[in-house]
């Protein structure tokens, strides 16, 4: 069932819900009654959004239960001293919508949309569990290297020129541009604030200190992030989610779903998949802050390598399946590649067009890396190892990672050299841990 947006008591002039509030205006919806069942005073109503922008309820009733999502006119994170437009709620409306009907069942099924209240109600996923919470507990999730890669290549290859026309491609392009105060959260805080002096960045003081110095004054650095700025800004390859990372992927051992879209928008395709791969990266390099005893998570990190290898691998195989059998867009038009000796140029054309997107990958990966560690808004990989000190050993092993990752990123030719160096650097040590 998706519903849209409805007249009537379905929409209503902006206000933040609490959750009486929230109670009467779904009181008022036929449909979601219907779904939640029993009496609107009986339905179980929480806000458990812990994420960085926006409220999150759960509504329980007799017969089912929902997750409401509003959008705040601020960022959650920082307060109202940052404000930041409601449209993100359409645009993240729109993307699931995309994306239920490119990968079906990987994303939660949209079942109202009020725009003026930038409000969406979605199916409720239980017993999912955030993705990022799991790996901290050293879960491992059997489907997660099938469906993340068939969400990547379904949801890139399907609004990349490859599949469509140009007039669809650019009306595409169009429907997400106005997303750019989003655009620009990423802009700020992934390709920039990280290496300069910003109000808002910290990390783990004083044992990294140096390093976000370090960080600062080095213009290899800082030419190499440029570089994938511009890229980020200035490629619209496909529809990206925008913000790929194992906070936005609730799993089971059965199933994978990805919410939020709602930074989406028309991008690089390396920039999704590297989200994927920097930030399992990041479970990995922080693992050794949550083992009770030396060696007990050994088993799950190995899993965790080979989870990384998989997901470039599943995609990579799927996204070059779809172009041999479903190309359709105006992008290299067969046309042009005629007969045997055609076809064998384009195969050749089409690896080397994977080689360059790996190397996007390896770069974004790196530059997520390091905006969670030295920027503003932190994982809980790392936050959540007691102590400092051995949390600051295992982001500054992450750091030394991205960053050979983002000026080396040639050397690194296959998700084997990568998955390498991370193991390679597990058990190093920082000269403050020496």
């Amino acid at each position: 069932m998706n519903l849209q947006s409805q007249p009537g008591s379905g929409q209503s002039a902006y206000r933040i819900l609490r959750e009486a509030d929230l109670r009467d205006y779904l009181a008022g919806l036929p449909a979601i009654g219907a779904q939640l069942g029993g009496a609107p005073a009986d339905w179980s109503i929480s806000e458990v959004g812990d994420g960085n922008l926006n409220l999150v309820f759960i509504v329980k009733g007799g017969s089912g239960g929902l997750a409401v999502k509003q959008a705040l006119p601020y960022v959650r994170l920082v307060g109202e001293s940052w404000p930041l437009p409601l449209s993100r709620a359409h645009y993240e409306h729109m993307a699931l919508v995309h994306q239920a009907r490119l990968a079906p069942m990987l994303v939660p099924s949209v079942l109202h949309h009020d725009a003026p209240l930038a409000l969406t109600a979605m199916e409720l996923l239980e017993p999912h569990i955030i993705m990022r919470k799991g790996l901290i507990e050293a879960t491992r999730y059997p489907r997660f290297v099938e469906d993340i890669s068939t969400f990547l290549a379904q949801t890139l290859f399907f609004t990349s020129d490859l599949a469509l026309s140009a007039a669809e491609k650019k009306q595409g392009i169009a429907d997400f541009a106005g997303n750019y105060a989003l655009c620009k959260i990423t802009e700020d805080l992934i390709f920039t604030d990280p290496y300069r002096t910003a109000e808002q960045n910290r990390w783990t003081a004083p044992y990294l200190d140096a390093t976000a110095a370090a960080f600062r004054e080095d213009l290899d650095l800082h030419v190499a992030i440029s570089r994938l700025k511009l890229k980020f800004m200035a490629s619209p390859q496909a529809l990206l989610h925008g913000d790929l990372h194992t906070g936005s992927i609730m799993v089971t051992a059965t199933e994978t779903k990805v919410i939020d879209p709602e930074f989406a928008f028309y991008g690089p395709m390396g920039f999704d998949i590297g989200a994927v791969i920097g930030n399992l990266l990041m479970a990995y390099l922080a693992s050794a802050g949550h083992e009770r005893t030396p060696g007990e998570r050994a088993s799950f990190e190995a899993w965790l390598l080979e989870t990384i290898e998989g997901v470039w691998a599943g995609f990579s195989r799927k996204f070059l399946a779809l172009w041999r059998n479903e190309a359709k867009g105006d992008g290299y038009p067969s046309l042009l590649f005629t007969g045997e000796a055609g076809a064998a140029r384009l195969e050749a054309e089409r690896q080397a067009y994977m080689a360059r997107l790996f190397q996007d990958t390896v770069g974004f990966a790196a530059a997520k890396t390091i905006r969670r560690i030295l920027g503003l808004a932190h994982n809980i990989d790392f936050e959540w190892i007691a102590d400092e000190r051995l949390r600051a050993i295992c982001e500054a092993r992450a750091l030394k990672l991205a960053r050979n990752m983002m000026l080396e990123a040639v050397s690194y030719t296959t998700i084997g050299a990568v998955t390498y160096a991370a193991r390679e650097l597990r058990h190093w040590q920082p000269d403050f841990a020496r």
